[in-house]
């Protein structure tokens, strides 16, 4: 059973587009972020998650990109087994979004 709620990239684009302050977290790597990322998302790569907890929100809800889903899946893993409230995997992460 996962720990973490999921969002599609329709579903979070819409509340963007809204204008919905959020939390959103790219665990990409430097050079795939180079490539683009989604406005407003603060880059902590996945390996320095440990590193930079102090950076993430424990008590809001906080929205993990990647490339497809799966490095973002186990930062929400990761996350909820140290006590952080909401944490949301986008779905079909950044190859997802660029098809939007």
């Amino acid at each position: 059973m996962s720990t973490y709620d999921t969002t599609t990239v329709e579903q979070l684009k819409a509340r963007l587009d809204a204008g919905e302050k959020l939390h959103l977290i790219d665990v990409r790597e430097d050079e795939e972020v180079a490539a683009g990322m989604i406005p407003g998302a603060k880059h902590i790569r996945l390996g320095t998650l440990p590193d930079r907890l102090s950076e993430i929100p424990k008590d809001e809800e906080v929205i993990f990109v990647c490339r497809s889903g799966g490095r973002s899946g186990r930062a929400c893993e990761y996350l909820s087994e140290l006590g952080y409230g909401r944490t949301v995997n986008m779905i079909g992460g950044m190859l997802a979004w660029n098809e939007l």
